[in-house]
């Protein structure tokens, strides 16, 4: 079935965020005098929204709820700061964006980031891709719910099914069979391709190039 609209996810998909996440919840942790963790523990960490970031950066004995509120509140302050840093789109992946653009396909973006931070971010490094829709943790559940991914299907009057969404993680390629939607996993990101096919990729994108081959 011919493909109507790409989503895609935005931390290790659009942009390498990690130094920026990494520098910032360690900054927090080590405030609080908690060890802190390679960028590499950080790509493990990431992807399932900053609450959860949070959680699996503390030691286990201190993971009250209480205690991460706290945590949140300030990685939450410290990442407003920091954010753009060291952070940068994927080498390739904005022409691959406009390229798609150019087509008249649907574009969005479907983030666990904070809403108005992924807003925010992606303009910054996208403004002249111009989006369909962006959308990121707020009035949904988080992925890898399908409920945000569904609404966006709605919101372009696309089948499910007619949508290839890209992502770098287990939770997208979930999030993706959840919804019904094609999953295509990108080798570029912060999880390696053994997790992404477990997961159900249907295909292994090596390039942002890559998947202008899928569309055509």
């Amino acid at each position: 079935m011919k493909i109507s609209g790409v989503l895609f996810d935005l931390d290790g998909t659009l942009l390498n965020t990690i130094d920026d996440l990494a520098e910032s919840m360690n900054s927090v942790l080590e405030k609080h005098g908690l060890p802190a963790h390679t960028v590499e523990a950080y790509k493990y960490f990431v992807g399932e929204g900053m609450e959860n970031l949070v959680r699996k950066s503390i030691p286990q004995q201190v993971c009250t709820d209480d205690f991460v509120g706290v945590l949140f509140t300030e990685m939450k302050n410290t990442y407003q700061k920091r954010w753009n840093l060291k952070t940068k789109p994927y080498d390739g992946i904005t022409d691959v964006l406009l390229s798609i653009k150019s087509t008249g396909l649907r574009l969005g973006v479907l983030s666990n980031k904070i809403h108005d931070v992924t807003c925010e971010t992606v303009c910054y490094y996208f403004k002249e891709v111009g989006f369909d829709i962006v959308i990121g943790h707020r009035d949904f559940l988080r992925k890898p719910s399908p409920e945000a991914a569904l609404f966006v299907a709605r919101q372009w009057g696309v089948l499910p099914e007619r949508i290839l969404y890209v992502g770098d993680s287990m939770v997208d390629m979930q999030t993706a069979a959840n919804a019904s939607m094609v999953a295509a996993g990108v080798s570029w990101g912060f999880r390696d391709k053994k997790e992404l096919l477990e997961n159900g990729a249907r295909y292994i994108l090596n390039r942002p190039s890559d998947i202008l081959t899928i569309l055509k």
